[in-house]
């Protein structure tokens, strides 16, 4: 669901997406890209103050979202603090006249950064000038892995590469000049000695905090402790004394009268707990201690331990951990020649391992590519892409700086590695005979692009991309055949994903499970976009439309009835 308010044409608007495929129509100028901008800035989109209705303070927008199933961002806005995840979703953008403005999730304040990374899991955005994912690089590889089922070998080479990283550095520290070892053990050894001369303790600088709040009101609290002493047990009309006359007359009446039997009892307990704390009272005034040198000796200790804290850039926990780390440093120093060579060895090791978890990914992604590219190929022609041509490229990912440093540890030239593998994907198209194949960037239009992810996104397991996919101007330049074929692809999508789409074709609407249309209006002299969502006569009427024009015909009608049946005669 989304809701919107003061952004451009729209004063307040609210929609209920459905699950499935939601399509949108209206005549060209109604207010359809204002929903889709809308949607976009929940993504992250770029806000400004030429958005906000004119006369309004300030726009927003906000999202409800289904999390049901969507793992891995269920585990991203958890690690970002996100609570009442159980609930669902809430992204909300505000816009202020001034053009600041704000941004929350599930009601906590955020940052756009965290909509831009929540915005792979959650909202696949595609049309003219918002193709920007299927033409990423990482991108590209991540549809190619998902294909292949590649990525947990993926995963297990990024794990690899992070190791050999680990230690590649660490060899590197090791492999210092003996004149910087030296210099690095003279400061390894005076921070050694330093924190350990300071014999720090868990827990003591809370120890010595309390036991300062005590030294310094050591006069008030044996004041206080001996009024209540004495007002408890050492005066004449002291509450024990008083309390024991009571008791005295209790026991009388009850010997009178038996209902005063349990009243007796209570009274009984309660003077053992008078005595119990007039005793504690009188010990503690004996043990109050009124040393001003004690209360010194804490003052000096707390500012010695928050020195340390404040150089070292940690609390005490980190002080004693940051000990041992430490002595583990000396120590590999002292030892350097051997730590060096096991550090090698290690290094040396990893990196065989690396490639043979890097030759089955590019096994798996070489093998994948070929089935991939022959799924897309049969597709092409029912997305009017009949004469285009589509093909994983592959180069070879280089990094000097990298094998530089390799080589300089192991003495030997060796290809450096890569987080997701030595190879890089590079999609490669071509919409038109005799031309050659080039990046996917550099030659394909909007309209295209968005027949092409729509085709890659219906080859390729649906249920790995995110939960709402949008496309606008997939329809642009198809018809007939086509269009009832993008129509189709577009309710296979939906079967996994909600979808959301854009369209003037009656034969891509007509396979809507939510059909929405989007018009205007003049109020008070105010232009209002509007959104309603039809029923099956409201569709018929604006298939009508969409085949026709504004002046709908009886026989226009008699084709949006049918195009709204199905094969087995039933309307959808």
């Amino acid at each position: 669901m989304i809701s919107i308010t003061n952004l451009a044409l729209i004063d307040r608007l609210q929609i209920e997406f459905s699950p499935g495929l939601n399509l949108l129509s209206g005549e060209t100028g109604s207010g359809k890209s204002i929903i889709i901008d809308a949607l976009g800035l929940l993504q992250g989109g770029r806000a400004s103050q030429e958005m906000v209705r004119t006369g309004a303070d300030r726009a927003a927008v906000e999202g409800l979202f289904d999390l049901e199933g969507n793992e891995p961002l269920l585990s991203l806005l958890t690690e970002a603090g996100i609570e009442g995840l159980d609930e669902g979703l809430v992204i909300r953008r505000e816009i202020s006249g001034g053009g600041r403005g704000r941004i929350f999730v599930n009601h906590q304040i955020a940052t756009n950064a965290l909509l831009k990374s929540i915005q792979p899991h959650l909202i696949d955005l595609h049309g003219q000038g918002d193709q920007q994912s299927l033409l990423s690089p990482e991108a590209q590889l991540n549809l190619l892995d998902s294909f292949c089922d590649a990525l947990p070998r993926r995963r297990e080479v990024a794990e690899s590469y992070e190791r050999i990283m680990a230690h590649l550095t660490a060899l590197e520290e090791a492999g210092q000049s003996d004149a910087e070892r030296l210099q690095t053990l003279d400061v390894l050894s005076f921070q050694i000695g330093e924190l350990e001369e300071s014999a720090l303790r868990p827990a003591e600088d809370e120890e010595l905090e309390q036991e300062r709040l005590l030294l310094a009101n050591a006069g008030r609290l044996a004041t206080l402790g001996h009024d209540s002493f004495t007002a408890l047990y050492e005066d004449e009309s002291a509450v024990l004394t008083r309390l024991g006359q009571v008791l005295r007359r209790m026991a009388d009446l009850s010997t009178l009268d038996p209902r005063f039997g349990p009243y007796l009892e209570q009274l009984n307990s309660a003077r053992l707990s008078i005595e119990d704390t007039a005793y504690f009272l009188r010990d503690y005034i004996d043990g109050v201690n009124l040393s001003p040198e004690r209360l010194q000796e804490v003052e000096d200790r707390l500012a010695e331990l928050d020195r340390l804290r404040r150089k070292y850039g940690t609390d005490l926990p980190g002080l004693i951990e940051r000990l041992g780390e430490l002595r583990r440093q000396q120590e590999a120093l002292l030892h350097h020649e051997e730590h060096a060579e096991l550090l090698r060895a290690r290094l040396r090791e990893e990196l065989t391992r690396y490639q043979t978890l890097e030759t089955l990914l590019n096994e798996a992604r070489l093998a994948g590519a070929a089935r991939l590219e022959e799924a897309v190929g049969r597709e092409l022609a029912d997305v009017a892409l009949a004469n285009a041509r589509w093909r994983v490229g592959w180069k070879p990912a280089t990094n000097p700086a990298l094998a530089e440093r390799i080589e300089r540890a192991l003495g030997e030239p060796l290809p450096p590695p890569r987080r997701s593998g030595r190879e890089q994907v590079e999609f490669l198209f071509s919409a038109n005979p005799g031309e050659d194949l080039r990046p996917l960037a550099a030659v394909a239009s909007g309209g295209e692009l968005s027949r092409l992810m729509l085709v890659l996104k219906t080859v390729i397991a649906p249920a790995l991309f995110p939960r709402t996919l949008i496309f606008d101007e997939i329809d642009v330049g198809i018809g007939g055949k086509v269009a009832d074929a993008v129509g189709q692809r577009l309710k296979r999508l939906a079967a996994s994903n909600q979808v959301l789409c854009v369209t003037h074709q009656s034969l891509i609407a007509r396979y809507a499970d939510a059909h929405f249309l989007v018009n205007k209006e003049v109020v008070d002299g105010r232009t209002l976009t509007k959104v309603a969502r039809l029923d099956t006569e409201g569709r018929i009427e604006e298939l009508a439309r969409m085949i026709g024009g504004n002046d709908v015909s009886p026989s226009a009608r008699r084709h949006a009835q049918e195009l709204l049946r199905h094969p087995d005669g039933e309307r959808n």
